[in-house]
């Protein structure tokens, strides 16, 4: 594991620049706050502002008003409510969102108005492909990565043939081509993608397909109640003892207590696990469990966490300053960010560059196995700022 410095050693200058040009910073949250995500806002929210509020409730000297609206996870509603934040609240940083659609209407509004916006989840792969732009960046993946590191590990393992399977939808596809990539540079083969139309978990007559195929290795991207039947389906029907099951992390993240024993043993790949060697990782655990007695220290809260790392970089170089939003972005996209996770660096693209972990189910925990691919960046393919 990489040495990742302590919340000490982490703690960021505070002083307050005499060239800023105010003593406040509007950040907007556009998050899911309803719905089947609403859980997934609540902890990117709470990991930002536990941050901040570990600075002191400021960020390079300056106080942080936050201002909120519900995306619903509605693409159709994305234009509207980002310029609620955007012209109406005039916030100088955007905080959004969990659904990729949404994020990619976000991402239009913010680039046409030329505000900051930090992405503490969708993966959508345009975002830092053919879409990136000076003023996006994610603090979470791209969809590709999770994809890509477990398919290096598959054909480590000595897998060859392989069935990959995820609704038919841009997630699942972008998941799985990076599956895809990984395998078959290693000398597997994908020999079948099944898909079924979101959000349909009838899963049983891709199931009886999968067992004529009989490959050696089942890839799959899924999500909340699609993950838990899936996984709870594919026990059910004999194959996890035949055919080792494998995915991207989502499927078995914040699904453990639903699947039941049918997810133990499963590995997975992601850019975070639950108890990783490190004394900031431990740190923060504690101090979120600590702050939200109720809710598990996961993945999103820790995006949350590194958006706000990731914002107060680029303020603390212009001495909180964020009207200089060129300067601010370059210190962004130039910082070392000290994350639960291990260290990240920021593409051209705005994307992490990060350490993906193969993880293994134990119990109600997805316990970190080894690195599966060190300092994994996105290919940001299409992206002109590469």
């Amino acid at each position: 594991m990489k040495k990742v410095l302590t919340g000490t050693a982490l703690a960021l200058s505070l002083a307050f620049g005499a060239g800023a040009a105010s003593a406040e910073v509007k950040v907007g949250f556009m998050l899911p706050y309803s719905g089947t995500y609403a859980q997934l806002g609540e902890a990117i929210e709470n990991g930002f502002k536990m941050y901040v509020e570990e600075q002191g409730g400021k960020l390079a000297g300056q106080e942080v008003t936050y201002f909120r609206v519900d995306d619903e996870s509605n693409p159709s509603k994305g234009p509207d409510n980002a310029n609620r934040l955007i012209k109406r609240d005039n916030v100088d940083v955007l905080i959004g969102t969990v659904h990729s659609g949404v994020a990619m209407a976000l991402a239009k509004a913010a680039t046409e108005s030329d505000v900051t916006l930090i992405i503490p989840n969708a993966g959508a792969v345009a975002i830092t492909g053919p879409l990136c732009s000076k003023n996006v960046f994610r603090s979470s993946f791209s969809n590709w990565q999770p994809g890509y590191a477990m398919g290096v590990v598959a054909a480590e393992d000595g897998h060859k043939k392989a069935v990959t399977i995820s609704w038919n939808y841009a997630a699942g596809k972008e998941s799985t081509d990076g599956f895809k990539e990984a395998f078959e540079k290693g000398g597997g083969e994908v020999v079948e993608h099944l898909t079924l139309p979101f959000p349909q978990v009838e899963f049983q007559p891709l199931l009886t397909e999968i067992a004529s195929i009989k490959p050696d290795v089942v890839y799959t991207f899924f999500a909340g109640g699609g993950a838990v039947k899936f996984v709870q389906d594919y026990a059910a029907a004999g194959l996890k003892d035949q055919i080792p099951l494998v995915g991207a992390g989502f499927l078995t993240d914040g699904t453990l207590k639903a699947q039941g024993e049918s997810a133990q043993g499963l590995h997975t790949a992601l850019h975070y696990a639950d108890g990783l060697d490190n004394e900031l990782d431990k740190e923060f655990r504690e101090n979120y469990s600590e702050k939200y007695p109720d809710l598990p220290p996961d993945v999103y809260a820790v995006q949350g966490y590194d958006a706000a790392q990731m914002l107060a970089a680029g303020m603390e170089a212009v001495d909180g300053d964020v009207s200089k939003k060129d300067q601010m972005r370059d210190a962004i996209r130039n910082a070392t960010i000290k994350s639960p996770r291990g260290d990240f660096t920021i593409s051209k693209s705005g994307n992490p560059v990060q350490d993906f972990y193969l993880r293994e189910v134990k119990g109600m925990e997805n316990v970190p196995v080894k690195i599966a691919v060190e300092d994994l960046a996105d290919p940001s393919r299409g992206c002109k700022l590469m």
